[in-house]
């Protein structure tokens, strides 16, 4: 089912999880960057994100996550013009069961500092998946979420034929939220991002 995309509805406020108890650790913030910080999901005007045809595709797929995968859910997550924020919930890692087939080159950067902005600058490392821990499980989401998307987009690239280059960057960005004033700084830093795009570190001048 298609998500239409409002700004003036969307992403406004956090949808904390009624009930859930944060310092379990199974909540992430994800950011994930496009290749070369290339503005590819559109434009911040007057302090709102505009989807463009690529955009409308990462806002849709990103929404649909859920439908693919079990015992996950999204919290407040916003579509900037060269890169995504999103906070993830599992709510049983052992019961995650993937419905589609994950990117096996995907990477993580995670944050070694427990800081709340991701460095764009910040250094690939692979993600060795094993098992069903929860970084495994947050690993694949990330991954089939960046295959649809990149999939979506190149159907609209063939369909007017024109070259659409490598979409993502390889690594993406995760930090484990461990309690709610954690929770609270993110969802803000998350939903007030459009409005403070000029100062955003993936901002190209």
């Amino acid at each position: 089912m298609k998500v239409q995309y409002n700004p003036q509805i969307h992403h406004r406020r956090s949808i904390r999880l009624e009930g859930y108890d944060y310092s379990q650790a199974g909540a992430y913030f994800i950011t994930i960057c496009c290749q070369d910080r290339k503005l590819q999901f559109g434009q911040i005007g007057n302090g709102e994100m505009i989807l463009n045809e690529f955009g409308n595709i990462a806002f849709d797929e990103w929404a649909k996550l859920p439908d693919r995968f079990q015992n996950f859910e999204l919290d407040v997550f916003q579509i900037m013009p060269n890169h995504i924020h999103g906070i993830i919930v599992l709510n049983d890692t052992v019961g995650v069961t993937l419905a589609v087939v994950p990117d096996p080159n995907n990477a993580v950067v995670r944050d070694p500092n427990d800081t709340i902005v991701p460095d764009p600058n910040d250094a690939v490392v692979p993600d060795k998946k094993a098992g069903a821990s929860p970084a495994s499980i947050v690993g694949d989401i990330v991954g089939a979420y960046k295959s649809l998307v990149a999939n979506g987009c190149l159907n609209i690239c063939k369909s007017k034929n024109v070259i659409m280059g490598k979409l993502w960057q390889r690594n993406y960005y995760e930090h484990i939220i461990r309690d709610e004033k954690s929770y609270q700084r993110i969802a803000e830093y998350i939903i007030n991002n459009p409005s403070k795009w000029n100062d955003d570190k993936f901002f190209l001048k």
